[in-house]
């Protein structure tokens, strides 16, 4: 592979949900056991590998899908995907997932154990966070990450290695690359630091999918005049505070009655950029299965013979 190919960051939970409702339940393995996600995800992994030609790739994971220090700081956050019963107080959260995805999402893991494919999480952390530090901490490949979820835009960068989202909310085919000049066209962020003031953005209108509230009146156009206006959410709440500044004084009520809000939602928007993060293998992508024996018996085990193919040609770069 060239030098300069890619290290691609894959989230794997928001994929792996993706290809369960993309395609059947009634794709199964010759026991009976549904394997729609498997298929699909294997897949997924193939197309990014065939299209994007990385170096290095590494499927990223969700140790804590609701880390206790962002339930802290703002306690609605995700509550709405935790499942009832899980609710008893001092009751560890579980989140809502399907029956007939649960099991799958170890059969992935075989899948990508058996081809050589890297995997890393942090505990305590979403794999969010996960993408999050990998980004920050890469300096010699360009990156590429791959998640369905918007709140990753806030990492892109050009240096001090080009950082770019390709956005798959929208499915793969659909799929968007986005960096800083994107971004900042799209959602109308100061371009000179898009990726930091997409989080602002998204923390001023609000998530309603993770459960923020945003600040009460103030919706994304808004949002992103004020960000275009003063440059930064520091720079907006000063101005709220300041009573010389050129701050509407309907905004400045409304920046004013959510400080204690802001103040909180900040370290819950914006991605970790430290988390402690452990691999499961060296992050190098493997040019043929790791355990060819394993493999073919994952692909019989679970009925996914095509697809481990379909990989198994990606990985060894033919069909380009």
């Amino acid at each position: 592979m060239d030098v300069t190919a890619p290290v691609m960051l894959l989230d794997g939970a928001g994929l792996w949900f993706r290809a369960f409702y993309g395609l059947p339940e009634s794709l199964t393995a010759p026991d009976g056991r549904p394997v729609n996600a498997v298929r699909g995800f294997t897949d997924m992994v193939a197309a990014l590998v065939r299209a994007h030609r990385p170096r290095r790739l590494v499927v990223c994971l969700d140790n804590d899908w609701r880390p206790d220090f962002r339930v802290a700081a703002i306690p609605s956050y995700k509550a709405h995907r935790v499942e009832e019963a899980a609710r008893e107080p001092g009751e560890v959260d579980v989140e809502e997932v399907p029956d007939s995805l649960t099991p799958q999402v170890d059969m992935i893991l075989d899948v990508l154990d058996a081809f050589g494919i890297a995997t890393a999480g942090a505990d305590g952390y979403e794999a969010d966070d996960v993408l999050g530090t990998l980004a920050a901490r890469e300096t010699t490949d360009p990156v590429i990450v791959v998640s369905g979820d918007r709140d990753l835009l806030q990492v892109v960068r050009d240096e001090p290695v080009p950082v770019r989202v390709l956005y798959v909310g929208r499915g793969l085919a659909k799929a968007e690359l986005f960096g800083p000049a994107e971004v900042a066209r799209k959602y109308g962020v100061p371009a000179e630091r898009a990726g930091a003031a997409y989080a602002e953005l998204a923390l001023l209108r609000g998530d309603p999918s993770d459960g923020l509230p945003g600040v009460a009146g103030i919706g994304e156009k808004t949002a992103s005049k004020l960000l275009l206006e003063f440059g930064s959410l520091e720079a907006l709440v000063a101005a709220a505070a300041d009573p010389s500044s050129t701050l509407a004084t309907g905004v400045r009520a409304k920046i004013g009655a959510a400080a204690e809000y802001i103040a909180a939602a900040v370290p819950v928007v914006r991605v970790a950029t430290d988390a402690p993060v452990a691999f499961s293998r060296e992050d190098a992508l493997p040019s043929a299965p790791s355990d060819r024996r394993r493999v073919a018996e994952v692909a019989q085990d679970y009925g996914i013979e095509n697809a481990i193919a379909r990989l198994t040609s990606a990985l060894a770069g033919e069909g380009d």
